[in-house]
């Protein structure tokens, strides 16, 4: 092999050395220039959402974080009476990982655990025992049946299934067997609220304290009886009984208008929402909901 062949092994002279460092300092500073300007546009931009969520779900969603605000979106047909008693909720902390159960403020400070919450006592209390198993019914000393001495006492919340039945009505039919002509006597119809329909009051008043109450849409609500019934009822149907007790209602909203137009000051929260046109386009145009 001949010399000139041999790779180069001339020394990198110390100024191409500090030329490439400048440059590559740089390209660094230039970097994080960059990376400072992005967490600076991400802030305003998180800052911005945070005040277009404020402004969709009131004064009372100034009390939110962020995370929560989010968190609000994501759930369909929040109401004013939620967003406020989230707002009044105390913050969610992590469990203490000491066994002392404390937790530390924001100031440094150790503050005691505020311990495990109590269920409600209005609430039944249905009780359950727990047997020992026969080895510790039975004296490890001298052999001899042990007796119960005391209970070890737990709480929980529980819950039994929605039970759903067939509710059988009988009207009497009364006739005298000496005076056929007097024909027969049929006990009145019990008033309902939906006459002549296949549910009783109470699952009419459930689904209306759903919809409203608990923000379930009745094609859920729909869905759910099918599933645990076997019962298929159309939303069409449950709109139904919608519109007749909002009649039944129409009373008291009477009042409650006159109740209102008589002060001096009127708040009123708007909401958009689409509705369809009645002239069978199938396109919406936008009306208000106002409360």
């Amino acid at each position: 092999m001949s010399a000139s062949s041999q790779p180069s092994t001339e020394p990198v002279s110390a100024a191409f050395v500090e030329e490439a460092i400048r440059q590559l300092e740089a390209q660094l500073g230039d970097k994080d220039k960059e990376l400072e300007y992005a967490k600076l546009k991400i802030a305003a931009l998180e800052q911005r959402l945070r005040q277009i969520l404020i402004k969709k779900y009131g004064a009372a969603s100034e009390k939110l974080s962020s995370a929560q605000l989010e968190l609000l979106e994501l759930e369909p047909g929040i109401s004013s009476e939620e967003v406020q008693a989230e707002s009044e909720r105390e913050a969610v902390t992590a469990a203490p990982a000491t066994p002392e159960a404390q937790t530390v403020s924001a100031s440094g400070n150790r503050q005691k655990h505020p311990g495990r919450q109590s269920l409600p006592a209005h609430l039944a209390r249905v009780e359950k025992i727990v047997a020992c198993t026969p080895g510790q019914s039975q004296c490890c000393g001298c052999g001899e049946q042990t007796v119960v001495i005391g209970y070890e006492v737990s709480e929980q919340l529980d819950v039994e299934p929605l039970k759903y039945f067939v509710q059988v009505t009988k009207r009497e039919k009364r006739a005298c067997k000496r005076c056929e002509e007097q024909g027969v006597a049929t006990a009145p119809v019990p008033a309902r609220i939906i006459e002549k329909s296949l549910v009783s009051d109470q699952i009419v008043i459930d689904t209306i304290v759903r919809k409203y109450c608990d923000s379930l849409p009745l094609y859920r609500q729909s869905v759910m009886l099918k599933r645990d019934t076997d019962l298929e009822i159309s939303r069409s149907t449950m709109d139904g009984w919608v519109m007749q007790v909002g009649e039944l209602l129409l009373p008291i909203v009477r009042l409650m208008s006159r109740e209102l137009l008589s002060g001096s000051y009127i708040q009123a929260d708007e909401t958009p929402v689409d509705v369809q046109m009645h002239d069978g386009s199938g396109k919406n145009h936008q009306a208000y909901l106002w409360k």
